[in-house]
């Protein structure tokens, strides 16, 4: 039996915002318990629960990335069930005064081929969604584009139209293949064929979340982009150095650990406003572990995990998941979670933490 640290508790409780770095965490969803959330079917969601967590990730200044790959989209959740989700998160934002980006995509068109036309209307339909909504755009990579592009030209014609169309300043969003295979070969011509998108549409980009795992990348990267469009690190496994950065500038963050890590980061975030980097890295190191943990390969099953640890800490009644993705981590991977998580200070209730646990293994058959 896994013996429960309490240090958890020491970030249980939420201070004074921090300012010196712009943190999105991308959020998951709960699902309705009660619902048929099997694979195949429609997201049926758990609205309070969902909301709630919402809130838990604001009274610690962090801002929420609302339908994004860490809610299950395009693996589980359906478009119908994200574009309520991204209206009730963005209303409870403006009630909580809070802030928001929303992902958009092209997951209302079926799976498999379609037409370069087709993509880009069903962009520029998830665009409108989300901006009538009040969420900032996120324009998330579309697998449907990465089928479809023949080359980098497709890419610039799709993302140059919806730039021109958007109302603001949105951010752009690269996933990499570790996070989802059908996503390989992305731009046509790497981060060039980027670079040359935002360069011709400054004035609408207000930053690039970038999630290849690659530091050396992303910091090559981000000493390109022009002035004013800020890097978001979306690197779940360095994220502390990129975040710190160097002499040349630093990445602000738009992060799925960050749903599961929130409280200690926040904590973080607060001593790199005050200039103490060495507390800023102590509190984050034990994080680490976790993070590279529960995003092992295959890495687009880290959404089973960021929903236990959400269980154990309490932001949940029940395992379940949409789309059934209950069943993405084994048993042994999750155990090892709890202890990472422990070490990490995550878990703000040790005897809850204790008691979950204890049901879990026993169902599992690993309670000997």
């Amino acid at each position: 039996m896994i013996e429960f640290s309490g240090r958890g508790a020491g970030f249980a409780t939420a201070e004074r915002p921090f300012h010196s770095r712009i943190a999105y965490a991308a959020a998951p969803v709960v699902a309705d318990p009660a619902a048929e959330n099997i694979p195949g079917a429609p997201a049926a969601l758990d609205w309070e629960s969902t909301l709630r967590f919402r809130r838990h990730l604001w009274s610690y200044g962090f801002g929420v990335a609302e339908a994004m790959d860490t809610a299950q989209r395009g693996a589980g959740l359906d478009y119908p069930a994200t574009r309520e989700l991204i209206r009730r998160s963005a209303a409870e934002a403006r009630e909580h005064g809070g802030k928001i980006c929303a992902g958009v995509g092209t997951d209302q068109l079926p799976a498999g081929p379609a037409a370069l036309d087709d993509i880009r209307k069903a962009y520029a339909e998830q665009l409108q969604d989300v901006q009538e909504a009040g969420a900032q755009p996120v324009l998330m990579c579309s697998r449907h584009l990465a089928a479809a592009a023949r080359g980098a030209d497709d890419y610039r014609r799709i993302y140059g139209e919806l730039l021109s169309q958007a109302d603001g300043p949105v951010l752009l969003h690269w996933l990499g293949e570790a996070f989802d295979p059908l996503l390989a070969g992305y731009w046509g011509g790497g981060t060039e064929t980027v670079l040359e998108i935002i360069g011709e549409h400054a004035a609408k980009v207000a930053g690039i979340k970038m999630s290849l795992l690659d530091a050396g990348l992303e910091v090559d990267m981000r000493r390109r982009l022009p002035a004013g469009v800020q890097m978001f690190t979306g690197d779940d496994f360095h994220y502390p150095e990129l975040i710190l950065g160097d002499e040349q500038g630093y990445s602000d963050a738009l992060l799925g650990v960050l749903a599961v890590i929130a409280p200690p980061a926040a904590a973080a975030f607060r001593a790199l406003d005050e200039g103490d980097t060495e507390a800023y890295e102590m509190i984050l190191a034990p994080t680490v572990p976790l993070a590279r943990h529960l995003f092992a390969a295959p890495t687009y099953h880290y959404k089973t995990g960021i929903v236990f640890l959400n269980w154990l800490a309490g932001h949940q009644d029940h395992l379940l998941m949409v789309g059934g993705a209950q069943a993405g981590r084994s048993p042994r991977h999750l155990a090892e979670l709890i202890r990472l998580a422990d070490a990490a200070g995550l878990l703000p209730d040790a005897e809850l933490a204790a008691h979950r646990t204890r049901a879990w293994l026993t169902t599992v058959g690993m309670d000997r």
